[in-house]
């Protein structure tokens, strides 16, 4: 057996021992080396400063605003038309979307009855007239017997009331034939005014009633807007001035105040102006236009962008402030009331003071506290 030399042994455990100590050594440098480069990566993200948009608050002690009122243009006349006697349609000369002017004929009823009752009438008119002039004759005749002492006055009174009978009955067939004339002439049915055909409600061999709408007219080339307005609003307009509305399209156009009826009513509470639409707009009855009305808000706030909002606490609104905090800036929550909203932007009032820049946009990316710069005011 070979004996092992106990120097030996203990100096290869040695050796061992100490590349133990250094494995340990370097585990330990590493992991601070590690541990070290997260805490600068840590400390760099805190202090991560984010450039936002922000911009000065600027009070006014009043300031002009601009209300909406929704109204609806519509045709200033509009007819449903029908027959003043009832009878059978024996044309319809037009239809729905034909434009049509004042006068021209609509439809037509069947009036071969009555064209036949006034013949019969003319033949009356005749006849009555040759009763008048045998009547005058008689009168004549004993009017000159009654001078010569002939006959009696009582003759010549009963000759003058066969006349005057004679001649009523000339006035009674001209009443029935004229009458007959007019049933004629109503038998055709005319546009009372130049617009559009918007409705047909019979066709030809139809029998209708009479006032029985045949036709609907809508006038075309005189429009009007109709508003409601709060009784504040509407006594601050003037009848004659030109007022200013918009359209769905974004268009704006000027209308004129024709009428305010100075009446509240019961259901909306409102008061309704009348609006002459100028004859160049192109635009058509049944368009919903807004009308624009400024006027001033005796309030001290400051207008701000709809995007500076953010939700706060129990339903109130906060802005973003920019607070200063060494050589950045923190962003800190502060309470706002919106006195009046106009589009994009806001009328606020609250905990901001007067020049303290605010986060116009971009609230949903940040949070309270955070470093920010501003890069940019409007």
């Amino acid at each position: 057996m070979t004996r092992v030399k106990s120097g030996s042994g203990k100096g290869f455990a040695l050796t061992v021992a100490a590349i133990a100590v250094f494995v340990i050594v370097a585990v330990i440098a590493v992991s601070a080396l590690r541990g070290s480069g997260a805490n600068a990566d840590g400390d760099a993200r805190q202090i991560e400063i984010i450039p936002v948009p922000a911009t000065p608050v600027r009070y006014e002690d009043q300031t002009r605003i601009r209300a909406l009122f929704p109204g609806l243009i519509t045709a200033r006349r509009q007819s449903a038309l029908g027959f003043p006697s009832g009878g059978q349609i024996a044309e319809i000369l037009v239809d729905v979307g034909d434009r049509v002017e004042r006068g021209q004929p609509l439809a037509r009823l069947d009036t071969r009855a009555l064209q036949a009752q006034l013949q019969a009438a003319r033949a009356d008119i005749r006849v009555a007239q040759a009763q008048s002039d045998l009547a005058e004759v008689t009168l004549n005749r004993q009017q000159s017997l009654v001078e010569r002492g002939h006959v009696s006055g009582q003759s010549l009174d009963e000759a003058q009331a066969s006349y005057d009978a004679a001649r009523a009955r000339i006035q009674s067939t001209q009443a029935v034939h004229e009458t007959l004339g007019v049933q004629i002439e109503l038998a055709t049915l005319t546009a009372p005014f130049a617009g559009v055909i918007t409705d047909r409600s019979f066709d030809e061999g139809a029998s209708v009633g009479a006032g029985a709408p045949v036709l609907t007219l809508v006038e075309s080339a005189a429009l009007e807007l109709r508003v409601g307005l709060p009784s504040a609003d509407a006594s601050r307009l003037r009848v004659g001035e030109a007022y200013e509305v918009e359209l769905n399209s974004g268009e704006r156009l000027s209308v004129t105040l024709r009428a305010i009826t100075q009446v509240i009513e019961t259901r909306e509470r409102t008061v309704s102006a009348v609006f002459d639409v100028p004859a160049s707009a192109t635009v058509s009855s049944g368009s919903v236009a807004r009308l624009l009305l400024d006027h001033a808000l005796e309030d001290r706030g400051f207008w701000a962008s709809a995007g500076a909002l953010t939700e706060g606490r129990r339903g109130m609104w906060s802005v973003y402030a920019l607070t200063p905090s060494g050589e950045h800036y923190v962003l800190e929550p502060r309470p706002v009331e919106i006195l009046h909203s106009e589009g994009d932007r806001v009328y606020l009032r609250g905990a901001v003071d007067d020049g303290q820049r605010i986060l116009t946009t971009g609230v949903h990316r940040v949070a309270p506290g955070q470093p920010v710069r501003p890069v940019s005011e409007g």
